[in-house]
């Protein structure tokens, strides 16, 4: 799954959030104007059978739904996430950044071809991430990202506008290097998207795609909103 083959804001943007259900997934695809991929997170099934029917279900109206882990990012999700993808084909999923090599060459090897992404955390400084525990040059876990066949690197927990310089480090870096995508999550709302939007525009990145949950989530129903969708993909296009 090439993600640069979608249908792009400004050729670059993709926005992800999270579907409820298949009318959720129809109501923000269409408040989101085509630019979204629509997702679960693994934490919500408590058996794999049921997000397998669950990504069915989004995929009759998306032609990708996009797969977290769940629990703020919980790498313990990973099988789970894996098993959930190699039964409904969802064309993306998120992995912590050291099973995601695997995880694309296990489903390559069923005839699924996935984005997969690699997730790392932010260091508190420019030029660095975190990996596992292991603070990591940014020029060293590109490289070491595209040795792996990681076109893709989840970046998480940005915190808002907290390690912004940080990720916009990371998007040039690895759009010199040859990285698809770069996916920051955590803290991003209509409050914030057009300045990390507009901070990563000249970077060269030919994927962004923010992952925007808690803002835009009814607390009550656990619906996406579209209008909350809406209103970030207006307020993004200016």
């Amino acid at each position: 799954m090439d993600l640069r083959k979608l249908n792009k804001l400004d050729g670059f943007l993709l926005f992800n959030f999270l579907a409820k259900d298949k009318l959720n997934a129809e109501e923000i695809i269409e408040a989101g104007q085509g630019f979204i991929v629509p997702g679960i997170v693994s934490s919500d099934f408590a058996r794999i059978e049921d997000g397998i029917k669950k990504v069915e279900e989004l995929k009759e109206v998306a032609s990708v739904v996009s797969i977290g882990l769940g629990d703020n990012g919980n790498p313990a999700n990973w099988d789970k996430v894996l098993n959930i993808a190699a039964g409904s084909n969802p064309g993306h999923l998120n992995q912590p950044f050291e099973k995601s090599s695997y995880s694309r060459g296990y489903l390559k090897a069923k005839g699924l071809d996935q984005a997969v992404n690699g997730l790392v955390s932010p260091a508190g400084k420019v030029g660095y991430v975190n990996l596992s525990g292991v603070e990591m040059k940014v020029e060293n876990l590109v490289d070491l990202a595209l040795s792996m066949g990681v076109e893709s690197i989840k970046f998480m927990p940005l915190k808002g506008l907290t390690h912004l310089d940080e990720l916009v480090y990371l998007c040039k870096v690895a759009a010199e290097k040859g990285i698809v995508a770069v996916e920051p999550a955590g803290g991003i709302s209509a409050d914030n998207i057009v300045e990390i939007v507009n901070a990563v525009r000249g970077t060269g990145i030919p994927v962004f795609m923010p992952h925007i949950f808690g803002s835009t989530i009814d607390k009550e129903t656990g619906r996406t909103i579209p209008e909350e969708v809406a209103k970030i993909v207006c307020l993004v296009r200016g």
